[in-house]
């Protein structure tokens, strides 16, 4: 390297910096003038539909070499300090400090947020539907357990809509005060995740007993401290909690993904990659669920979810929770629910918000 070369480089970075900043201040100033315009028009800060067309926005700006997740997660960070700028922002989450869903909150809206951890996931829709907290997330599908059944009882009642989703890839990892694995004798996790590492625990931890916790989380706080006993949960939880991480990424299947979904008032603009979920029940006769699922079909209007789920106060009687491509205010999604409403007993649209990236 010649002399002088790497100082030189530096002194590069070093004023690229210095323009970074400035630009920073300069953006947020106009961030602020936007808060008080919408202040002045009763608009609220938080726009899931506005947000997702500025990341789209940013994905085509992007030549490289920065990665387009890169990218991302910088913006991720500057647009949620220029919204606390305008209003610091509310989110209501299930679970503990460092649970998955305290994770997938973060990841959609930033550390800047305020966040409002919530014992069970009826308290994140009470405390979001009396006006508490302006945002709540929790979690509704994971792509091995299946459908979170509260959350579904709950979109049947709540007058809040979805407003956006959140997809969070689900890692484990095997966290303890102590150093090594060594002497772990017992492990601690949620009843879900211990089956979701079976193998890698047989493998690894062949001897050890496992123990139920009520969350991930809440095995991370079980075992501080204790140098015979670990838990599996995020590294998130680790850095948190002030344990070791003795092994990432020990789940069996990776595909284990959760579905999230962020819930409040209002409605999302169509951005042009939208989803809408809804319910519906149809009559007792043959052929009534195809018939409503027709409407669908002649539009050519994509279902990405259809799942049955039993009425609790009438035996043997169902829902049917469906998500599909399109926003409500889409012409062919304006036409098919019109259509559906003369063929089911019960109609409820939960929402259109924008589609997560990079899934259906």
């Amino acid at each position: 390297m010649k002399p002088g070369r790497l100082e030189n480089l530096r002194k590069t970075i070093k004023e690229k910096d210095r323009d970074i900043i400035r630009l920073l201040n300069e953006r947020a100033q106009i961030s602020v003038q936007i808060g008080k315009v919408k202040g002045e028009g009763g608009i609220e800060v938080y726009d899931p539909a506005q947000e997702a067309k500025v990341y789209g926005y940013l994905q085509e700006l992007n030549p490289g070499p920065l990665p387009r997740d890169a990218v991302m997660s910088i913006f991720r960070e500057i647009i949620s300090a220029s919204r606390s700028l305008q209003k610091p922002t509310a989110i209501a989450f299930f679970g503990a400090e460092a649970s998955f869903t305290h994770l997938a909150a973060r990841l959609h809206f930033g550390d800047s947020s305020r966040y409002f951890p919530q014992p069970r996931i009826d308290r994140v829709f009470d405390e979001v539907e009396k006006g508490s907290i302006d945002w709540g997330v929790v979690p509704v599908e994971n792509s091995l357990e299946g459908s979170v059944n509260i959350t579904l009882d709950r979109l049947i009642t709540t007058a809040l809509n979805i407003r956006a989703e959140v997809f969070l890839r689900i890692s484990q990892c095997l966290i303890s005060s102590a150093k090594s694995m060594t002497d772990i004798k017992k492990i601690y996790s949620h009843p879900h995740a211990l089956p979701q590492c079976q193998v890698w625990l047989r493998t690894n931890l062949p001897n050890c007993t496992l123990g139920e916790a009520e969350s991930t989380a809440a095995a991370a706080r079980m075992v501080r401290g204790k140098k015979n006993e670990a838990a599996i949960g995020s590294a998130l939880a680790a850095q948190i909690y002030g344990l070791n991480l003795l092994a990432e990424g020990i789940e069996d299947s990776s595909s284990n993904m959760t579905r999230f979904l962020v819930m409040g008032r209002g409605e999302s603009n169509s951005t042009g990659d939208d989803k809408t979920s809804l319910i519906f029940a149809t009559p007792h006769s043959p052929g009534s669920l195809h018939r409503a699922l027709s409407s669908f079909a002649r539009r050519r209007i994509n279902l990405t979810k259809i799942e049955s789920h039993p009425v609790k106060e009438r035996l043997w009687e169902y829902l049917f929770f469906v998500d599909m491509l399109g926003h409500i205010k889409d012409k062919p999604i304006k036409s098919c629910l019109q259509e559906l409403k003369e063929k089911t007993t019960f109609l409820k649209i939960l929402g259109s918000y924008p589609k997560a990236e990079g899934r259906i």
